[in-house]
């Protein structure tokens, strides 16, 4: 009787080890089959930046996409079976990689996607030159007053134009004194 009661509980204890391997393995192997993938424009988003996520391998024709890095989950929209779109912003004062998650056809579909945030602050590559705020070199003050003023043919234009200006009242105020 207690050979048979061993036999019966190593039997069922193997049938319980089987089972539980069996319903480990059943989820592991469903998400390696999984056809869902997500990815995002641009690939390295900055900080307060706006992205696109593009999803396929979802059946039907709604889902979200979130991610630790996503201000809000990005609602998704397009035709069943197709890519699903949508687009969300990226929260301020994160950096790094983060994983998307993706919900669609009833249930979430976890690491189907990476979204790399970056700061895009500008690193100079050489010195930058201080000083003057930009201003132009200095030249000498000789060579300033050698380019200085206008010419011969200006002086005599200038000249013709006053004498014009000149006869032109002069003759006005004539005629105001004497009426014809």
């Amino acid at each position: 009787m207690c050979i048979r009661l061993l036999a019966v509980s190593s039997t069922g204890a193997a049938l319980g080890a089987a089972l539980a391997a069996t319903l480990a393995a059943g989820p592991a192997l469903a998400h390696d089959q999984d056809e869902v993938g997500a990815r995002i424009t641009p690939a390295n988003a900055a900080p307060g930046g706006r992205v696109e996520v593009a999803v396929t391998g979802c059946a039907g024709s709604t889902g979200a996409a979130g991610s630790g890095a996503f201000a809000e989950d990005a609602e998704l929209t397009g035709q069943g079976g197709r890519t699903l779109t949508g687009t969300t912003r990226v929260r301020e004062g994160v950096t790094g990689t983060y994983e998307i998650t993706v919900t669609c056809d009833g249930h979430p579909h976890q690491g189907v996607g990476t979204v790399q945030v970056t700061t895009s602050r500008p690193t100079p590559t050489a010195p930058v030159r201080a000083g003057g705020g930009g201003a132009a070199p200095l030249t000498p003050t000789a060579a300033v007053a050698d380019e200085a003023g206008p010419g011969t043919r200006h002086a005599v234009v200038g000249l013709v134009l006053a004498g014009v200006a000149a006869v032109a009242v002069a003759l006005r105020s004539v005629r105001r004194r004497h009426p014809e």
